[in-house]
Formats: C-alpha cells, structure tokens, sequence
C-alpha cells in the first residue's frame, strides 16, 4: 500500500510561516480563506491568508486555546485552557469581525472540566470535545489547576439543551477526535506517552500511544472501546478523517495515514513534531500541518469527511 494516490501529483511540502513556540488548533475558515490556530505557549490566535500569504495575530491575550473546529454556521469552535472551557466565535465567518469567543460550557456538574484540547461538531449539532489535563498540569500551556471531576473523558455537549455527558472514560489521556464520514465510528487519540504531570507522573496510571475507535450507537452513545492502531515514533495529537474514511495523524516525524481499519498506508515526512493538521484551501484539498515552530503545507486529492455531510 502507498499514499500516492492521496496526494496530488505535483505535491510537495510548503513552509508557509513560521516563528511559533507550538502550533496547534487549525480550522480552515473559508468564508475567508484563512487558516485559525494557535500559538499555546505565546497565548496567541493567529490567521494565515491563503490568497496574501500572510500571517496576523487576532489575540495576544487568547486564554491557551488548543483544538478547534469549523461550525456547521460558519462559526468557529474551540478549546481553552484557561477558560477551562470549550467556546464559540460566532463571527469568524465575518470579514472585519473582532475576535470574541464566549464560553458554552465549561462545567460537568458543579465541577471545572479540567483543560478541553480538541473538538468535533456532529451533523446533529452535538459538540464531541476531549477534556485531558494538560492546561491544568503544565505551566505553559494554561494555569494550575486540580482535576475537580477526578479523571479525563470525552464529552459530547448539546447547545440545544444545555446537557453535557461523558461518553468516553476509558482513555488515559484524550487528545484528538474525529469521526468517521458516516458518523458512525469516533476516534480518540491517546497520547498519555506524555504524561501531564510530566516532571511527576504517577507510575501506577498507563501510558499510550494509540488511537481507539468506538462505535456510536443511536447517535450519541459510544461503544465497543478498541485500539485501532499505534502511532510511532511519538504518539497521535491531532488528527484528520478523509473523506474514504483514511485517518492522517500527527506524530514525531510526519503525518501518519491509516486506512479506517487500521494499516497504515504511509507517511508524509515532516522536518518538525507534528501537533494537529486540517483540510483547506479553496477547494478543500489542501492539507495544513501545524508543526512545532511552523505551519506547512501540501496538496492532497482529498477532502474533509466533514465536508460530505
């Protein structure tokens, strides 16, 4: 198996900016043409324009906001540390528009979530977001804090009701999420290699490296927990589904592609630790790569699953 027919036949890795402390969190906006991500360390939003070529700040004082996604409205929705929260920018559609997040949630119970790093929208307008601890247990990525509700899980929160349930509690420490194209599988890295208590960790709690798969039945609950497949070396943060169903990971020395049952079909080699990636471009075959101090590119024959539906 190869990827070459994953990518287009001219491709070829493109640095398009640099100058970052760790990149992470892209969305492609593209009403806009503009790629959002976050620089966590420097607490910065950044956009980089697709037609100019050039990178702006949008937020110097952005409360660590780690993963996000594109709304089905054309909102964008993300992931703060600091916020302990995952909110919403309603306007980042909207040419001239400020940056102006406000919170949907940010409490399970009466208990703080600890520190939402990645989020996905489902068709139904559900928001699916994995709550590790890392904002709350390293000091450069958000503020000190104790896990109020005692453990890590995936949420799946719905704006229609307000309600917030746990549906996945059996991953150590759960980073990125995707679904399949037809929605009925979710994935969920683990990338409790590192630890968050990563001057201290507890011998007795795992550490993984694999991204799981779980079925979803009627829509909202997942079951059938399985380790899908092992990323190395390094270990899976974010990450991508294609619209066939191929996953394409973050990992130590390039982007990872994985049939959905599993194989891996090759890799994308990249000069920088990878954090996360996204589709974009004009026609949604671009694949953006944030890695370590820079963001890269490469053209790709492929699209978002999201985009499908």
């Amino acid at each position: 198996m190869t990827i070459d027919h994953l990518l287009a036949s001219d491709a070829r890795l493109e640095k398009v900016a640099e100058g970052f402390t760790w990149a992470e969190g892209p969305a492609w906006i593209p009403a806009r043409g503009v790629l959002r991500f976050s620089d966590i360390p420097a607490n910065r939003v950044l956009e980089f324009s697709e037609a100019s070529g050039v990178t702006r700040e949008i937020s110097t004082d952005a409360e660590f906001t780690n993963g996000r996604t594109l709304g089905r409205d054309g909102s964008v929705i993300e992931c703060s540390h600091g916020r302990r929260a995952v909110q919403i920018d309603r306007t980042a559609s909207q040419d001239g528009a400020l940056y102006a997040p406000e919170v949907l949630v940010d409490r399970f119970g009466t208990a703080r979530l600890n520190s939402p790093n990645d989020v996905v929208q489902k068709s139904d307008g559900t928001i699916w977001f994995t709550d590790p601890s890392y904002g709350i247990k390293r000091p450069d990525e958000g503020h000190a804090g104790e896990e109020e509700y005692g453990d890590r899980y995936v949420f799946r929160f719905d704006p229609a009701d307000g309600s917030l349930q746990p549906v996945v509690i059996d991953i150590e420490a759960p980073n990125g999420l995707a679904f399949s194209p037809d929605e009925s599988v979710l994935y969920v890295a683990d990338s409790s290699l590192s630890p968050a208590d990563r001057d201290r960790p507890n011998p007795a709690r795992p550490r993984g490296h694999s991204i799981h798969a779980y079925d979803i039945v009627e829509g909202r609950h997942a079951k059938n927990g399985r380790p899908l497949m092992e990323v190395s070396p390094g270990l899976p943060d974010g990450f991508r589904v294609d619209a066939a169903g191929n996953l394409w990971s973050s990992s130590l020395t390039g982007i990872q592609i994985f049939t959905p049952a599993g194989e891996k079909l090759g890799e994308i080699p990249v000069p920088e630790k990878i954090g996360n990636c996204c589709f974009g471009g004009a026609d949604g075959k671009i694949l953006y790569i944030c890695a370590s101090t820079s963001i890269y590119r490469i053209a790709t024959t492929t699209t978002d699953a999201a985009a499908r539906r």
